[in-house]
């Protein structure tokens, strides 16, 4: 396709999608004043920018910033680390927190993501199963993709069947095609599993959910959430890191994984300072915004290529990410070579199907970012299987995403 026809199709799409937009800005400027609050409520000062050093008694930045991360999140507690590598290790700590030998946990979302597969169930890895405890998933309802719904009557039969520990969702779609689920269906799943089953706890992994809406998991009655600073969250600007969220007890026991049972969130000392973390939350609902803004643009021009997408322009979108049916392997590469072509880092890399550790298949990732592996900066990846789907998420800059889905389009149609 020429660069002229493309940018042509992509300006109809900004202009259909209009009204969608002033929705998407109205939840910005109010996750930006619930922000603001946190801020305020907290009296964040200069001083909590800077970081420690050696066991980090006493320190007031980042003590304060999980007071910080909590209130924005509408949580008793929060453990917010940038020794917590990635949301991997962050649902890890979760689900280390909760769950205890013996213990049988179910999740209502299907497969969790690829990359807690070994902790789940791996063997002789340290992973839950090497600890005794036992896991099955529920798969969410057959139907809509665009409206995902858990299976009420099949989790009740596990609630009944024996003890359930705990409840997991994965928020975001990962590898799946569907929509993400909306922190409105979490609630109805909080209330259906506490009325069985009182005891249960509720863990979410939040992973590109953070601020898509304007109340999170922990507003609605979960135990504990999960994610990366390198996503919503840290808004593009958090180098790395991760958070645990929730019940204040819950959150304590996450603080003992991640240091020792002895010493908790007491010791965790960062010499390089906080300041790119206070930072990241304060930008994050902007960030979101765009990101989202981004996702129903990569939809809707590729839907009207005749290309299978979500999110619908038509539904409200419950992540930042989107999901493109290509017609082929070929495509698929195409389009994550297109995205890193116009990213303003390593923009002359080509990107290659790798055998990515923690995948099940080969996979392709198109990531030109500031900070490796930001998915809040525009990115596009996908297992190379059948059918060829392509994810592409995140966003600074809206006007990135437009520049990315004309090129995407001129590389892809004829």
């Amino acid at each position: 396709m020429t660069r002229e026809k493309a940018e042509q199709m992509v300006k109809a799409a900004v202009r259909s999608l209009g009204e969608k937009f002033e929705e998407i800005d109205e939840i910005a400027l109010r996750n930006q004043q619930k922000v603001l609050d946190a801020f305020r409520e907290n009296a964040v000062q200069a001083r909590h920018f800077y970081g420690s050093t050696g066991y980090g008694y006493d320190d007031a930045g980042r003590d304060t910033l999980g007071r910080v991360f909590a209130r924005a999140l509408g949580a008793e507690s929060a453990l917010v680390s940038p020794l917590i590598s990635t949301g991997t290790q962050a649902i890890t700590l979760m689900l280390f927190a909760a769950l205890r030998p013996g213990d049988r946990f179910i999740s209502a979302s299907g497969k969790p993501y690829d990359t807690l597969s070994d902790v789940i169930s791996g063997e002789n890895c340290g992973s839950l199963a090497d600890y005794g405890v036992t896991f099955s998933a529920v798969e969410l309802c057959a139907g809509d993709p665009a409206d995902p719904n858990f299976d009420f009557d099949a989790i009740k039969r596990e609630l009944e069947s024996s003890p359930v520990r705990a409840v997991f969702v994965g928020r975001s779609r990962g590898y799946e095609w569907r929509d993400a689920i909306s922190v409105e269906k979490i609630a109805d799943l909080v209330r259906f599993v506490k009325k069985i089953s009182p005891e249960t706890l509720i863990l979410v992994d939040n992973c590109y959910g953070e601020f898509v809406e304007v109340i999170e998991p922990t507003d609605v009655g979960a135990d504990l959430i999960a994610g990366s600073l390198i996503k919503n969250i840290g808004g593009g600007i958090a180098p790395t890191g991760g958070y645990v969220a929730g019940r204040a007890e819950l959150v304590d026991l996450a603080a003992r994984r991640l240091t020792a049972p002895s010493l908790g969130a007491e010791v965790g000392s960062y010499i390089s300072g906080y300041l790119p973390y206070y930072q990241g939350l304060f930008l994050a609902p902007q960030a979101v915004k765009n990101a989202v803004k981004s996702a129903y643009l990569f939809a809707k021009a590729f839907s009207d290529a005749g290309y299978p997408a979500l999110p619908d322009a038509g539904r409200t979108a419950y992540d930042i990410v989107a999901s493109i049916r290509m017609r082929s392997a070929d495509e698929l590469i195409g389009f994550c070579r297109a995205v890193q072509s116009v990213s303003p880092v390593d923009s002359n890399v080509v990107p290659e199907p790798w055998a990515m550790p923690g995948y099940q298949s080969d996979v392709i990732m198109a990531a030109g970012a500031f900070v490796q592996g930001s998915s809040i900066e525009l990115s596009a990846d996908s297992p190379i299987k059948e059918p060829y789907t392509v994810y592409v998420q995140g966003g600074l800059t809206f006007e990135h995403a437009v520049t990315a889905v004309t090129r995407t389009l001129e590389r892809v149609l004829p």
